[in-house]
């Protein structure tokens, strides 16, 4: 039996970690106080999957920012506006390139690939010098050794650090980042060399690049790093990771060859033309085959029985042996612990699974892949699987027939631009350069307040709605003497731009804990889309109404778009993503 987690949330159950952080850099606490948060939920998490069970319990995926600026940091490919002198890199300089500081401004920061957490982009020139200046991978391993714990430390491998970083500044544009592979290698060997020095005996490459459609010489790579590490990798297991993607039969035929790598991870949620690969192709009968069949982006329970088909249906091609149940990516990318969660729905609850819960699902598989089933277990999975499935909170018969009387003409405008832009003139007569904000005004902790004491009942609606109506107030006459053309009503009713509306329509479902990481201290809790999503009641024209009777000018209806909700949600995995906020929504937001 062998189970493995890609990665693991670090923000910790009730985001310490972002507490922590704001008030260490607010000047409130000290580094070390920092410091001893983060060994807490460090020490936790990995007593956690011990506890279960977990074979291959990962280490290195904690940050304090970034996993991709632990790995600049790691290499010491410092930008040159940054002050560092060399050495070990310190709080001072690794919160500047995240964060900038009143000198310089912060890196660059980009989705990481599709889904909603940022990374930090390396800036790399040809005079990059490379340079072990960060020994927190040896460090993080090290501390799991001393509580008793065996961990895989987990590195950004080399090609994709250089695929997802881009040349700094003023850099000539024939400059190809991969040309510094000779350069940054020198440094993963000392790292390699430290962590088996220190009794490491599997190390974790994340090499997730390779599920992007790659050019040959990409590719070759790849193969050219891993033959350069390979003495490095002697005498101790390798596992390259991949995720998000399938990956091409270029891609697999190259990471399956890769030399000294003894295992290699798909993600087979959303891979599944990589699993057809591995069955029409094979798979290496001298490597492990990390199997990623616990969905690690998203909060559904998984279908136990469903993924044990695929494990079982791998094992005529791979020994049984050979293969390890994992999940199909970090699952820094779903909220953290479901027991938090006490004011849920319990129908919903039972059919969601975070990422503790994940944790005990792919050592439930694991054990059942070699005859050890936890029948009462898959009982109760399968019970809550066919709940879910039969329920008529996921079903509106309603929403179903009006999204499939959808025609291809109801996706476009019925007039053209310019008859809409004349119309709009003549009943709002603006000036040609017409000035608006974007919307929302800032949020005071008196309005935070009033919205809190509103939803815990302290104060009555009349209160509320009072409390709001002035604050509209202030914003427009703020706007009217700033001479704004067309105005907003500042929307300080809503909590969320995302979370306002959903609470407001059907089929969605909300929180207290479910947060997940966006990027350095800044979490989200993305709703929950658990059914066919409908209106029923009109969501924004008593406030916009409103704010229109205080003013003669132009005031905007104010709306976040139903992709804009579906993407920073956990949609449903039981239908196609486009299924799931039908654009008749729409049309229903733009009615009112």
């Amino acid at each position: 039996m062998s189970s493995h987690i890609v990665g693991y949330p670090r923000i910790g159950p009730k985001r310490e970690l972002k507490f922590a952080l704001e008030s260490f850099w607010d000047g409130k606490s000290s580094a070390d106080d920092l410091r001893k948060i983060a060994a807490d939920i460090k020490s936790s998490t990995w007593k956690q999957m011990a506890d279960v069970g977990i074979t291959y319990i990962p280490s290195n995926t904690f940050s304090y920012y970034d996993q991709v600026l632990d790995t600049t940091a790691m290499v010491g490919a410092v930008p040159h506006r940054y002050e560092w002198n060399g050495g070990e890199i310190g709080f001072d300089t690794y919160f500047s390139m995240a964060r900038g500081n009143a000198f310089v401004p912060a890196m660059e920061m980009t989705k990481w690939f599709d889904t909603n957490y940022h990374y930090i982009v390396p800036e790399l020139a040809p005079d990059t010098k490379f340079t072990y200046a960060s020994r927190k991978a040896v460090s993080e391993y090290k501390e799991a050794k001393e509580l008793g714990i065996d961990t895989v430390p987990v590195l950004i491998g080399p090609v994709s650090y250089l695929l997802l970083s881009k040349p700094a500044k003023g850099v000539d544009k024939s400059f190809s980042v991969l040309s510094l592979l000779g350069s940054i290698l020198p440094v993963y060997k000392e790292v390699i060399t430290e962590l088996k020095a220190a009794g490491a005996s599997c190390i974790q490459f994340d090499e997730p690049t390779l599920v992007l459609d790659l050019e040959s010489h990409q590719l070759q790579a790849f193969t050219d790093a891993y033959s350069e590490l390979e003495s490095s990798l002697s005498n101790i297991n390798v596992l390259v990771a991949t995720y998000f993607a399938d990956v091409s039969a270029e891609a697999y035929k190259t990471i399956t060859a890769l030399e000294g790598v003894s295992g290699c991870a798909f993600d087979f949620i959303r891979g599944t033309k990589t699993l057809d690969l591995i069955k029409n192709v094979g798979f290496p009968s001298d490597k492990y085959l990390f199997a990623g069949v616990v969905d690690g982006r998203n909060i559904w329970a998984n279908d136990l029985a469903a993924s044990l088909d695929v494990l079982t249906s791998l094992g005529s091609i791979v020994k049984k042996d050979k293969i390890v149940v994992s999940t199909s990516c970090s699952l820094m990318h779903t909220a953290v612990d479901l027991v938090y969660e006490t004011k849920l729905d319990s129908e919903i609850k039972s059919w969601l699974a975070f990422a503790a819960q994940k944790v005990i699902e792919v050592n439930a598989l694991a054990k059942a892949l070699v005859g050890q089933k936890d029948e009462a277990f898959f009982f109760k999975n399968a019970c809550a699987q066919a709940a879910r499935k039969s329920s008529p909170r996921v079903t509106n018969k309603e929403v179903q027939e009006a999204a499939a009387a959808l025609r291809g003409s109801d996706h476009r405008r019925a007039t053209i631009v310019s008859i809409r832009l004349d119309r709009q003139q003549k009943n709002l007569n603006l000036p040609i350069l017409p000035t608006t904000t974007l919307g929302s005004f800032p949020q005071t902790m008196d309005l935070r307040r009033v919205r809190r004491e509103y939803k815990a009942n302290k104060i009555s609606r009349e209160e509320y709605v009072k409390s709001i109506k002035e604050e509209i107030n202030k914003v427009v006459k703020l706007q009217e003497e700033l001479d704004i053309d067309v105005l907003s009503h500042g929307e300080p009713e809503r909590n969320d731009m995302v979370e306002y509306f959903g609470e407001q329509l059907s089929g969605f479902a909300f929180t207290v804990n479910g947060w997940v990481q966006s990027y350095g201290s800044r979490c989200v809790k993305p709703p929950i889309i658990y059914g066919d999503v409908s209106r029923p009641k009109a969501m924004t024209v008593f406030w916009s109404s409103m704010a229109q009777s205080m003013t003669t000018r132009p005031m905007k209806g104010m709306l976040t778009g139903p992709v804009t909700i579906l993407n920073w949600s956990f949609v449903r995995n039981d239908q196609p993503r486009s299924s799931q906020l039908p654009i008749c929504q729409c049309h229903s937001f733009i009615r009112e």
